[in-house]
């Protein structure tokens, strides 16, 4: 007889309140074990390469998609990029985790914000209710439909006899016919397609990849098209066959294929992607050859004319996605429609959450790919407010990126609304006023790189301020006015700015000295000073935008460190420097040079193994036997650059030119980067650091950086505001974009814009020293700093 089965005790299930992460060992962490408590709010902190996003995101967040994405079929789990299981020996307690990244939204041309969120949905149901005149469902007032007609015989069913009758379907899509919902058409200059004295044979075509030696040269042979004639000797025919022919099947050598014109191959292979996304050489050719211009047809609107033809209260849709964000809120509060009652709450709602966020000068048609990483990572966030999803993980990169203290109280406020519907939240963040408001701080060190990795401090706000971290001695400090600023030795004149929302601005920058210029997110900083001082003779802009290049690069090859350190190899070996490197005549003939073999797997993901040959080091075994100073080439790339600093100050291995760069790389705080790690792996202030420590060198002009606190702990800004003053004092005029009110009491001019977002900025509200700022308290950046410095 079996035994009658205990009933578990209710509250069993309710015991499962925390997340428990046992001997964690991804990327620099030493086995670290932690339990974050669920459905709280939990900042985790720490210098930059402490280990905190490899704990968050490579070890928390990734195990938990990798189960949930285990869960699909195999045929769906295909289409996925296959994660591997991470470095850590037990995870328990995990639930749903979304992350909440700067990642730049997709810039697919059709993509914005409306599209982004659900802000283009409930207006199209909204027209295709109360539109006037009607003109068909919501399908008919979006962009990405296109129109369909069709005509043809269809089998109906009468007196039990089959009989074919003749029918024709059409629907109505809103999508501009001429620009397929683009917005703007593509004019092609064709001198930059080719070269009219040669014939193609010569190398006629300027287009990358378009070779005569391969296949090319067969398919324009087979069809028909001549070789050995200038193009400019072509007839009409000819011509258009070469740029313009519809697709034709073709034979060529017995193999059917197909011949397309030139300018509808280009614009299928090349401007269907976002430009950005590009080749770097292709990138150059696009824009030399091609001219985008506003769509005459639809006058950018990217709509049909029926759609722009229906209208609620004197508006079309394509007039609601232009307006700003908040203006449109107010339209829509004014709607008083109860037959879509429900749908107009649901829309005032989002629409409230934009502006609630810092968004409201964003317009519903701003195209996804011209977002910034902070803008990017806020219109991600409204998605999921306003989601019935609860007891999920979310996880945040520094939300408070690009925003100015003014708008962090309301990130805050909506960090703690996400917490409050019942999820666990999990943030990453240095801002002091973000930590404030955690339930719970986990603090990363003591140092950064391979000095990190290890959990310093675990517990309330309260506890960390009474630590002995690095984070809770910094974690109050404040930067005091300057006693005495700078004198200008000129000006920088800026007449007539009008640049996205800027109204006719003139403002003298002065030179020399260190200029801040701040605002709330969307006031016109960026527009101002890229649009009329980076486009200048002589001036170096910084900012964070990817650094471009493979996994082949690394600081060493960015920063032109790699060159004096191979012809120190060399010198002392007496061979020659092209030895020492792992993309020229040193590398492992194995896997040329990339330390690992991609094995295509087919319908699988391409697994990645590290080479047997060179296990890893890049480099034949030929090459390893020559030292300098007693390392080899792949112990050098293996080294942090505090640690090179030290190796090439003195001694055997003394090489000046290198101990400069390597100086330099550490004066921006990246002192624990390895000179061998792959620039695919840096963070976007670590990516902007790296370029810092690049132009420092070069001689005189202006330097602009855009927020290069980002990723920066509060220890680490200190260093900053040396390196900036070092920058000033060697002659440069630094002019920084910055919301770090560390940045703005150290400055010696403020020009601060104002004193709103998108049309309510634009303005030119205060110039002048922090401290004449602070007395006049009469802008938010004003109040903010004033607070801050203890005025």
């Amino acid at each position: 007889m079996s035994k009658a089965v205990k009933p578990s005790d209710p509250r069993t299930a309710d015991s499962h309140d925390t997340i428990r992460v046992l001997g964690a060992r991804e990327n620099n962490l030493k086995d670290v074990s932690v339990e974050l408590p669920k459905r709280r709010l939990t900042v985790f902190t720490g210098v930059s390469g402490s280990g905190k996003s490899s704990l968050v995101f490579s070890t928390i967040a990734a195990e938990s998609q990798r189960l949930i994405n285990e869960t699909y079929s195999t045929f769906v789990q295909g289409f996925m990029p296959s994660m591997s299981r991470p470095e850590v020996d037990r995870l328990e307690g995990l639930t749903t985790a979304i992350i909440v990244d700067q990642e730049r939204m997709g810039a697919n041309p059709r993509s914005t914000v409306g599209t982004a969120t659900d802000a283009n949905a409930m207006l199209r149901i909204l027209f295709s209710r109360l539109g006037v005149p009607h003109i068909g469902s919501p399908n008919a007032y979006s962009f990405n439909v296109p129109s369909v007609s069709a005509s043809g015989a269809i089998t109906v069913e009468r007196g039990g006899k089959t009989i074919a009758e003749k029918a024709s379907f059409n629907q109505l899509g809103g999508m501009c016919p001429r620009c397929e919902g683009r917005g703007s058409v593509s004019d092609f200059d064709l001198s930059a397609l080719y070269d009219d004295t040669l014939a193609l044979s010569e190398g006629a075509l300027k287009v990358p990849g378009y070779s005569m030696d391969g296949w090319y040269g067969r398919i324009f042979t087979g069809a028909g098209i001549p070789m050995d004639k200038p193009i400019g000797k072509f007839t009409k025919k000819q011509l258009h066959d070469l740029l313009y022919k519809e697709p034709t099947k073709i034979k060529v050598e017995g193999i059917n294929l197909t011949y397309e014109g030139l300018i509808p191959k280009i614009q299928k292979s090349m401007l269907s992607k976002d430009i950005d996304a590009l080749q770097p050489h292709v990138r150059a050719f696009v824009e030399r050859a091609v001219v985008f211009q506003t769509c005459p047809d639809c006058e950018g609107t990217r709509l049909a004319p029926e759609a722009r033809s229906s209208k609620i209260k004197g508006k079309n849709i394509a007039d609601l996605c232009a307006m700003q964000i908040s203006d449109l809120r107010e339209w829509v509060a004014e709607l008083d429609e109860p037959t879509v009652a429900p749908l107009l709450a649901g829309l005032q709602h989002l629409l409230d959450s934009f502006t609630d966020i810092g968004l409201g000068y964003l317009s519903l048609e701003r195209p996804t790919g011209t977002l910034s990483g902070g803008e990017s990572q806020r219109t991600k966030m409204i998605r999921h407010l306003g989601s019935s999803l609860t007891d999920v993980t979310y996880v945040f990169d520094e939300p408070t990126i690009g925003l100015h203290p003014h708008d962090i109280e309301r990130m805050n406020d909506l960090l703690l609304q996400l917490r409050d519907k019942g999820n666990t939240v999990l943030v990453v963040e240095h801002k002091p006023e973000a930590i404030a408001i955690a339930d719970h701080v986990v603090d990363l060190g003591p140092g950064a790189g391979a000095g990190g990795g290890t959990i310093c401090y675990e517990g309330t706000v309260a506890g960390l301020r009474k630590s002995d971290t690095v984070t809770g001695r910094h974690l109050d400090d404040r930067v005091h006015l300057k006693d005495k600023v700078r004198e200008a030795a000129g000006q920088l004149e800026v007449r007539g700015a009008t640049a996205n929302n800027l109204l006719d601005v003139d403002v003298d920058i002065p030179e020399g000295v260190l200029t801040v210029v701040t605002g709330v997110a969307g006031s016109g900083k960026s527009s101002l000073i890229h649009g009329s001082v980076s486009p200048r003779e002589g001036v170096v802009t910084i900012d964070q935008g990817a650094i471009r290049g493979s996994r082949r690069s690394n600081p060493a090859t960015y920063t032109g460190l790699l060159d004096p350190i191979r012809k120190a190899f060399a010198k002392a070996n007496g061979v020659k420097p092209a030895l020492f490197s792992a993309n020229s005549e040193g590398a492992c003939p194995t896997c040329k040079g990339a330390g690992v073999i991609y094995t295509d797997l087919g319908i699988m993901d391409t697994v990645e193994s590290t080479c047997e040959e060179c296990g890893g080091k890049r480099f034949q075994a030929a090459v390893l036997e020559y030292r300098l100073g007693g390392k080899d080439i792949s112990e050098v790339l293996g080294m942090s650059v505090a640690e090179a600093e030290a190796f090439f100050a003195d001694g055997d291995a003394k090489t000046p030119a290198a101990h400069k760069i390597l100086d330099r790389l550490a004066d921006v705080g990246l002192g624990y980067l390895t000179l061998g790690q792959p620039l695919t792996t840096l963070s976007g202030g670590e990516r902007q650091r790296l370029k810092l420590a690049t132009h420092m060198g070069e001689k005189g002009g202006v330097l602009v950086l855009d927020e290069p606190t980002t990723g920066l702990h509060l220890a680490d800004v200190d260093n900053l505001l040396g390196l900036l003053d070092r920058l000033v004092d060697s002659g440069k005029t630094v002019i920084v974009i910055e919301h770090h009110q560390a940045v703005m009491a150290h400055a010696d001019w403020i020009i601060d814009l104002g004193p709103g977002a998108g049309h309510d900025g634009g303005k030119i509200v205060f110039e002048g020293t922090p401290a004449d700022l602070v007395a006049d308290r009469s802008t938010l950046t004003a109040r903010h700093l004033a607070d801050y410095v203890g005025a």
